[in-house]
């Protein structure tokens, strides 16, 4: 009898001492669990026409600078991506490369090329956060290059303050969130409030304008835009140095000082009346943005 006492006092002491290491290694839910890792993403869609087959990179945001790279994504055929960033919070700046679209001025498909991109800057975003609805766009890239020249580069205040005066250019209240028009979509015009029509004749003029000039691919007019809006003032210039527009064989080609002003107001009349314009909309629903930009004297504000 004393044998099975002592029997069963051994196995009950075995017992308490498992339970013991199980609850303290985590097992049954004790104190010591680790929280998982906050999830964020980011999405939204890429539009020069969208952009398919495209690589949409997230970048921190140090001190003003691009920093490491805190995500990936492809773009669908529709140009819209979604990318988990960890945990990640502060300023963020997308970068696209890469991919196809449609050109608006001449309705072919173009490569992005090369040395050309897109670019968006997003002032905050908190770790964990679900950030959808994100544009980026030739309007978003010259917002990008705009508050990376500013002091201070791309704080968050200069990032906000860069993606509102470019709005306020070509009379958009969001570049950031405002979807744009498609011009070659037929009927657009009818299912878009005016921000959306400016927006989409704005990137639809660079595409006339880059024609008009003789480039072959209307990605290097993007690049040229963003260059000349770098200083905040489309002047033909960054800073004290001319902008030279790419795109295959026109290497060496000077911007003209105009072309970010009355260029763009007379390539989006000459667009508009064009048979590209499957909109639906008249010189006359967009006179208000022309004539802004046809007396514009440069300065983005």
């Amino acid at each position: 009898m004393k044998a099975i006492r002592m029997s069963r006092k051994l196995l009950t002491l075995g017992l308490l001492i498992l339970s013991v290491s199980f609850f303290g290694c985590g097992g049954g839910g004790g104190g010591t669990t680790t929280p998982p890792a906050a999830s964020g993403s980011i999405s939204g869609m890429t539009f020069k026409g969208p952009v398919a087959g495209a690589t949409v990179t997230a970048y921190a945001v140090n001190n003003g600078a691009k920093g490491g790279q805190i995500g990936s994504a492809q773009t669908d055929g529709q140009g819209n991506f979604t990318m988990a960033i960890g945990d990640y919070s502060g300023a963020v700046m997308l970068q696209m490369t890469g991919g196809t679209y449609m050109d608006e001025a001449t309705g072919t498909t173009m490569p992005m090329q090369a040395g050309d991109m897109m670019t968006s800057v997003i002032p905050s975003i908190s770790s964990g956060e679900t950030v959808s609805g994100i544009r980026m766009t030739p309007m978003t890239s010259m917002a990008q290059t705009m508050a990376q020249g500013m002091p201070g580069g791309m704080t968050a205040a200069n990032i906000a303050t860069a993606n509102a005066a470019v709005g306020n250019y070509f009379m958009v209240n969001d570049i950031l969130h405002v979807g744009p028009m498609d011009p070659l979509t037929p009927g657009a015009g009818s299912a878009a409030d005016q921000n959306m029509k400016d927006y989409g004749m704005a990137i639809a003029a660079m595409s006339q304008l880059a024609k008009g000039t003789g480039m072959p691919f209307s990605s290097g007019m993007v690049t040229a835009m963003m260059n000349d809006a770098s200083d905040g003032h489309m002047n033909g210039m960054m800073g004290n140095s001319q902008v030279m527009m790419g795109g295959g064989m026109m290497g060496g080609t000077v911007m003209s000082p105009g072309a970010g002003t009355n260029g763009m107001a007379n390539a989006m009349q000459d667009f508009i009346q064009s048979p590209m314009n499957k909109s639906g909309l008249t010189v006359q629903d967009m006179q208000s943005l022309i004539n802004k930009l046809m007396t514009s004297n440069g300065v983005i504000q």
